[in-house]
């Protein structure tokens, strides 16, 4: 069996599809992954094929809702997925962005699966949809509107951006049109690639989707030597990171302030916004990309954007959290913090000295580092092995069906 993994976003949508990727070839089948550029040389270093779609997300600007930019949008989308799609019996795309892999699969007569990592993503009674931008010349609904009148607007902002080119591409390929394509993409039973415990589909007796928990690929690299010594010299530090966030560089004066008024050493990671410490303090270091899963047991607490994969790694490491959500599914995220007892949900935007002085003590206390710990026994590792024998399933087998097994 061969599979296409597909999704556009940062690395926080693609590291999971790494991770089924790998289960994939676990248990003797092959994977394709579709993706945007930027993480090519990496997915390859694994020895899997890529195919890039779409521009460089780490250099892209804000996206144009333009009629030809969608256009321009859907249209390679098309392209590139279906040439990956060459030879695989399946697809599997992942995030509310991939607009056109259904309709390759169908176009191919090859089975099709959505999956998303946090429940917010998927229509409930239960929750409201994720944030988004305002769209211009949009109403505001009133505060008071409730989930049903927030998922339709929702819905119809899908339709709205995506439907009219989507279906010019689907009758030139022969396939009828789709009227409701937020339904379309996300199929009638989509997958759930989050943690049962972090973060758990709303009803447990509703079956509207699959959980399988959380994606996540295995680090076993050791720490750098000049990160292990200054661990090794002092009292466990406080991490900050915003991963592939666009912050502002003095968002880092923030974080240190707050650290010393705390008596804490820091630890920040640069990210995509190139951060930095400022200054020459033996009390504080930056670092690049290393080993969160083993850097994480060693941190009093991990201040971060609230990505789900970030979310998921310190609470499996036992870290309390202080989460500074910035868009989507963060704020889902850090109220899921919040409410589990194991950190705190900052408000959104930029943290100030004091705002994060502030939520580093309540996280810091013993109770909260506590509860952290009790949580992570709890947190799940197999999510991707669950998937990948699942959509090995969702394959018919064939007379000349190309698994080994």
């Amino acid at each position: 069996m061969r599979a296409l993994l597909s999704t556009i976003g940062s690395r926080g949508d693609v590291q999971p599809l790494v991770a089924l990727a790998l289960q994939l070839r676990t248990l003797g089948h092959d994977a394709r992954l579709c993706v945007p550029p930027d993480f090519r040389e990496w997915i390859e270093s694994f020895g899997f094929s890529v195919t890039p779609t779409g521009p460089a997300v780490r250099t892209a600007a804000a996206p144009d809702r333009g009629h030809s930019a969608m256009e321009a949008f859907v249209a390679s989308q098309f392209d590139s997925i279906d040439a990956a799609a060459r030879d695989c019996d399946v697809i599997l795309a992942a995030t509310a962005l991939q607009v056109a892999a259904r309709s390759v699969a169908e176009s191919r007569g090859i089975p099709y699966v959505f999956a998303a990592y946090c429940p917010i993503v998927f229509p409930s009674p239960h929750h409201a949809p994720p944030v988004l931008p305002p769209v211009p010349g949009e109403t505001p609904l009133p505060a008071s509107a409730g989930n049903a009148e927030r998922w339709a607007r929702n819905g119809a902002r899908f339709n709205d951006l995506f439907r009219p080119v989507l279906n010019s591409h689907r009758a030139s390929i022969g396939l009828p049109a789709v009227d409701d394509l937020r339904g379309y993409m996300f199929t009638e039973r989509p997958w759930l690639a989050a943690d049962a415990t972090l973060a758990p589909w709303p009803d447990a007796s509703d079956d509207a989707v699959f959980q399988t928990g959380a994606w996540l690929v295995g680090d076993d690299r050791p720490l750098p030597r000049e990160l292990a010594t200054f661990l090794d010299a002092g009292e466990p530090p406080v991490f900050f990171g915003f991963g592939s966030a666009r912050v502002a560089q003095d968002v880092t004066t923030a974080m240190i302030r707050a650290a010393r008024v705390l008596g804490r050493r820091a630890i920040v990671s640069r990210g995509w916004a190139e951060l930095s410490v400022g200054d020459d303090g033996a009390d504080c270091v930056t670092v690049g990309e290393v080993n969160l899963q083993t850097l994480f047991t060693r941190v009093a607490a991990v201040v971060h954007h609230g990505g789900s994969g970030t979310t998921t790694i310190a609470a499996r490491a036992g870290a309390p959290q202080v989460v500074v959500p910035q868009v989507y599914d963060q704020h889902y995220f850090a109220q899921r913090i919040q409410d589990l007892g194991i950190g705190t949900a900052h408000a959104p935007g930029m943290p100030t000295p004091d705002s994060l002085t502030t939520a580093l003590e309540y996280t810091l206390q013993p109770e909260v580092a506590a509860r952290a710990r009790t949580i992570a026994t709890q947190i799940r590792i197999d999510g991707a092995r669950i998937a990948a024998e699942r959509l090995v399933r969702a394959v018919p087998r064939q007379p000349d069906f190309r698994d080994s097994a």
